[in-house]
């Protein structure tokens, strides 16, 4: 392998990426406008759920008493009060709740009177996961405020307070669970994995439409020497991403990182290498930039959303497809830079990962290198 050929192929490419600032701008903007979106859009964190009470029994102060555990919690936005059930079907139906709760007649008076006091709950359940978590909110105030009124009916009666459980919960690496914490480190192999496949899915097939791959065979380049000087480029591009990610997330975002920068390094490096080799084996493959567009599209994108453990947990799907992300590199990825951000943990507690990533790198240059010999010979 000739260093002179190869400098001269990574010249070529660096001057084929800026005659074409909108595919590096599309480089560099992509992971800005990713980060944000997700970092500042998503949050799995379930707050202020929209409700609206009807309240018939008003009058009464264990009423009001009641009803300030959900006016006074986080978890619940109480937008209306009402006095009929066609405000609330018709609230529900338009979105503008996701729940009501009704308080129906001489509520106080059951709970005078020690009979269970009945309360109905409407919920949303269009959205089965939100629906599930807001039910568990209003079991959770109910549950605490039945067990207040059982202390104070004891003491009223002279009897000592029961024994009970004291669980003093510690929660290590995220104390706050703020769900950003958990989403911009996800959301940097996605980045990754997208825009180097993406961008290095079209360098070889952009030479054969142009006509010139012909007269590339026709110079003393190898084929490695070819693939490599095309992978140059694109890693300075990845490596430049990778950067913005990180300092967005710990800069904007204020996620920590307590992990090793030079894990952080070799690791990202190993990941990258094996996400543009991809691109290149794709570019190749195709042969034309559309197709091999769209076969990165499919290739990368999806499986780095839903089969990398970025959102969806792994452990919650179903068998078969636990099996198949295994296969998806940047469930591996996904777990190192977590480790890193939250854990800060050595190599010792991701090997595994980290062996993974060399594999999906060895492959796809082995794939590549061998699949564009075979064109050219």
């Amino acid at each position: 392998m000739s260093l002179r050929r190869l400098r001269a192929i990574a010249a070529k490419e660096f001057i084929q990426i800026r005659r074409d600032p909108r595919s590096l701008g599309l480089a560099l903007g992509i992971p800005v406008f990713m980060l944000l979106i997700f970092g500042y859009g998503l949050s799995l964190d379930i707050d202020h759920v929209r409700t609206v009470i009807w309240n018939q029994d008003p009058a009464s102060q264990l009423t009001e008493e009641f009803l300030m555990n959900f006016k006074g919690s986080k978890y619940f936005n109480i937008i209306k009060t009402t006095d009929n059930y066609r405000d609330i079907v018709r609230m529900i139906n338009d979105g503008s709740v996701l729940m009501a709760i009704v308080i129906p007649k001489h509520f106080s008076r059951y709970l005078r009177s020690g009979e269970p006091a009945p309360m109905q709950l409407i919920i949303d359940g269009s959205d089965a996961n939100t629906a599930t978590i807001a039910r568990g909110y209003v079991k959770s105030v109910v549950s605490g405020y039945n067990i207040r009124v059982l202390q104070r009916a004891l003491e009223n009666r002279g009897v000592r307070k029961p024994r009970s459980f004291d669980t003093r919960p510690r929660i290590w690496y995220n104390m706050g669970l703020t769900s950003t914490w958990f989403i911009v480190p996800g959301v940097i192999p996605m980045i990754l994995m997208i825009v180097a496949a993406l961008v290095t899915s079209t360098c070889i097939a952009r030479e054969w439409e142009r006509g010139t791959m012909e007269q590339l065979i026709s110079t003393p380049v190898k084929a490695a020497e070819l693939v490599i000087g095309k992978f140059i480029p694109y890693f300075a591009i990845g490596f430049l991403d990778l950067t913005v990610g990180v300092l967005m997330g710990t800069l904007l975002f204020h996620v920590p990182f307590k992990g090793s920068y030079l894990l952080l390094v070799l690791l990202s490096a190993l990941f990258l290498t094996g996400a543009l080799y991809q691109g290149i084996f794709i570019s190749i493959v195709a042969r034309t930039q559309i197709m091999a567009s769209q076969l990165a599209s499919i290739t990368t994108m999806i499986p780095a959303l839903l089969l990398s453990g970025f959102i969806y947990p792994i452990f919650n799907m179903p068998q078969a497809l636990q099996l198949v992300t295994y296969l998806i590199p940047a469930r591996y990825y996904t777990s190192i830079l977590r480790s890193l951000f939250l854990k800060g943990v050595g190599l010792e507690a991701f090997w595994y990962e980290a062996m993974f990533l060399f594999l999906f790198a060895f492959v796809m240059i082995g794939l590549a290198v061998r699949k564009f010999r075979k064109r050219v010979a």
